[in-house]
Parts: C-alpha cells; structure tokens; sequence
C-alpha cells in the first residue's frame, strides 16, 4: 500500500480510469503515510475494536487500520473510488466496505450504516467502537457531532478536519470559535488536537489548514446529562442566534411552551440577567440552565 500514497501514484491511477477528485465529496487524499501512521496510533487500536471510517478514499488509510482493528467498517460514496479500494482491499477479510451517503440527512446517520457497525460489535465481547477517519471537510461536522447523539455511540473518534472545526471543538466562553459545537462535546467529551497539518500533505492541497484531533468520550460527563436528545436541541437553539441576547433566544425556541414571565423567572432562577448571551456562559451553566427550563417544559425538540 505504499505507493498509493504519493502523488505520482494517484494521480497515474486517476487518468488510468478517467476521474479527476470530486470536490462536491470533498476528496482531498492525505499523502504522507507518517501522518496516516500518527492518525492510526492516536486512534489506540486493539483487536477486539470495531472501527468506522467515512471515506474510504484509495483505501490506503483503511487497510492501516484494518491491521490493528477486529473489524472496518468503511464507507465511500463515489462509486469509482470505491472500485479502486476494492481493489487494495481484496485480502483484508476484515473489512466491510459500504457504497453510500454516511448520512440520511444532515441530522442523522444512513441506518444501514448504523445496522452493519452494530452488527459488527454484537459479533465480539468486549468490543470498543470507534471512528477513525481522514473526514472529507464538507461532512465533518455532521458526522462527529451526530455519532455522539447516534445508537452506536463510540469510545473515541480520531479524524483529520479542517483546523478552524477543532478551533471550535475546543474554545472556551467569550471567543469567537465558541459555538453550539464547542459546549455540545465538551459536554461528554475531551478533545485533544494532536497536530496541525499544512495543505501540502494532501492531494489536492486545500484551501485551509487541518488538523488532527483526538475526541474521546468521558463516561462521568455523558452519565450526568440527563436526557442527551433534549440537551442536544437545547444547546443548538441557545446558538442559533448567537449575538442576541439569551432572552430573545429562549423566548424564540420556546414561544409556544413559555411566556415572556416564565423566562424571565427562569432566568432570574439561575443568575442571569437580561443582557446574558449563550456564548458567555461555560457548559456546566449552560446544562444548568437547560435543566431547569426542562422542569417546565419537559417534552420539546426543535
């Protein structure tokens, strides 16, 4: 697998079967074989994991992983990279190879994704799933935000992604980066960006910088959300109008469930004053908050 790592070769092997990167799908081929190695170790494989990668590519990455893992999973949606993985593939019976869209929409995994994963982990105790992944930037977001909210939620996900999306992962209240995303893994996850990656280790270079990132699941975090389907609503409708005043805000996503006094009172109940925006105020209040307007309005979704 070597070889399909430099450029000389992909690009040989693109004009030998007609195709050209799909920007569309956000095909950028990660070149350097020691960044996919660093990808691979940072992910802490064993032999009982199953392992989920979106965007099998030249499938270069995934036969790395496919030597440490129990079992891949991996999913393309091109169908011509699909048949030149297939190839490079063909003696990793580990392997499951997947033509498709990873997502129904941009809310929700494809169930049949979700359906093969599942039955990889019931095929081994013990097992640990993860996600490992060089991410096509146009899905990145989606896909790591809504494996944590999915029936399959992992012990860890190790990906490369555009480097302002880790920017954001890890931003603290009263920045610019921090956003819905932010406090939504913050909340039951720890983030670590192992390395930044310029442009030049792609193919072809991207217009930003990347980076690698590390998100494992804290299982004390996690159990303290009381209702996680409700506490993801929440927290993406505090930041769909991130400039304004929280107020507004809740006044907006709850205007059927609470008067203008019921969110007075309840903000009034945690400290807050009538100028406080969502993005001064750190996960912990906001999960605060989030549980006291869930005492008055305990079914909602946006």
């Amino acid at each position: 697998m070597s070889q399909g790592h430099t450029i000389s070769f992909l690009t040989r092997r693109f004009r030998e079967i007609g195709i050209r990167p799909a920007t569309r799908h956000g095909q950028n081929f990660l070149i350097d074989i020691n960044l996919q190695r660093l990808i691979v170790q940072s992910a802490k494989l064993g032999p009982d994991d199953v392992v989920l990668e979106v965007g099998t590519g030249t499938g270069s990455l995934t036969a790395m992983i496919a030597e440490q893992a129990g079992a891949v999973v991996t999913v393309e949606i091109d169908r011509h990279l699909y048949d030149l993985a297939g190839e490079e593939l063909d003696n990793y019976p580990n392997v499951t190879m997947l033509l498709c869209d990873v997502l129904k929409n941009k809310n929700r995994f494809d169930q049949n994704v979700i359906d093969v994963v599942q039955e990889q982990i019931d095929a081994r105790d013990g097992s640990q799933f993860k996600l490992v992944s060089n991410l096509p930037y146009n899905i990145a977001t989606p896909v790591l935000s809504n494996l944590l909210s999915s029936s399959i939620v992992p012990t860890s996900m190790t990906a490369t992604i555009q480097k302002e999306l880790a920017d954001r992962m890890t931003a603290i209240p009263s920045t610019k980066d921090y956003s819905s995303l932010s406090v939504w893994i913050q909340s039951h996850c720890t983030v670590e960006i192992v390395r930044t990656l310029p442009p030049s280790v792609f193919w072809p270079q991207p217009k930003v910088t990347s980076a690698i990132v590390h998100i494992a699941i804290d299982k004390d975090r996690r159990e303290a959300i009381p209702d996680l389907a409700y506490w993801h609503d929440f927290v993406r409708a505090m930041f769909f109008h991130r400039r304004k005043f929280l107020r507004s805000v809740v006044l907006g996503a709850f205007k059927r469930q609470l008067s203008k006094p019921d969110v007075d009172e309840l903000m009034a109940q945690v400290g807050f004053g009538p100028t406080t925006r969502a993005e001064e105020l750190d996960v912990a209040t906001l999960l605060g908050f989030c549980e006291a307007v869930r005492a008055r309005v305990p079914e909602w979704s946006l």
